[in-house]
């Protein structure tokens, strides 16, 4: 599980095309500290396993091909820089929402506007995705957990509000309208709907 703070950006050093997927290395200090074989890491919000690393240095992670499918990082070429964060420890606080990593689609930014010291950001969702959000709720968009600031239902549009410090840290700062993001919706409420659907069966 994770909480959607990011704890860093890391760049895609290098990249190897497999007949069952793709194995990335990443490049990055805090998060290849420490590291085990077999952790999970999130990379732009997708849940990857760490197979070799170089201690504060790099690691490798191998995308199946569902995983290449769902997720745009098959695009990506070597120099792209993707949020990352570790699991969270049993002990460690719990600063953003509950998270899992699994990628539900790809949405796109239609929307960048600065306003004083903030930023906002506009997304355009995947059909039917939007019955999973509601104003001031959760979502999770490549990896970062943010508090919907807006929902318009008719158009299937999110906007969210980022602070100076999100914006800093995170890809965001090199987003640009017609860019893809990972979407993960609240779990919460996919959990709901089932339960709606199985009570009225």
């Amino acid at each position: 599980m994770f909480t959607g703070i990011v704890e860093e950006t890391g760049e895609i050093v290098a990249r190897e095309r497999a007949d069952d997927g793709l194995r990335l290395r990443i490049g990055a200090d805090e998060v290849a500290t420490g590291l085990a074989h077999g952790q999970s890491i999130s990379v732009s919000g997708a849940c990857l396993t760490v197979e070799q690393f170089a201690e504060g240095e790099w690691f490798e992670v191998f995308l199946a091909t569902e995983t290449v499918e769902r997720t745009y990082l098959g695009d990506l070429d070597t120099g792209a820089s993707v949020n990352l964060e570790r699991a969270m420890p049993a002990d460690g606080r719990f600063d953003g929402h509950v998270v899992q990593g699994h990628v539900d689609a790809v949405a796109t930014v239609t929307n960048v506007e600065s306003v004083a010291e903030d930023w906002f950001f506009e997304f355009e969702l995947p059909a039917t995705y939007d019955r999973y959000v509601v104003e001031k709720g959760s979502i999770t968009l490549d990896g970062i957990s943010l508090t919907v600031a807006e929902l318009d239902e008719e158009r299937g549009r999110v906007t969210v509000a980022i602070i100076p410090t999100t914006y800093e840290r995170t890809t965001l700062a090199d987003t640009e309208p017609g860019d893809p993001v990972h979407l993960e919706v609240d779990v919460l409420a996919k959990y709901v709907e089932r339960l709606l659907e199985t009570r009225f069966d």
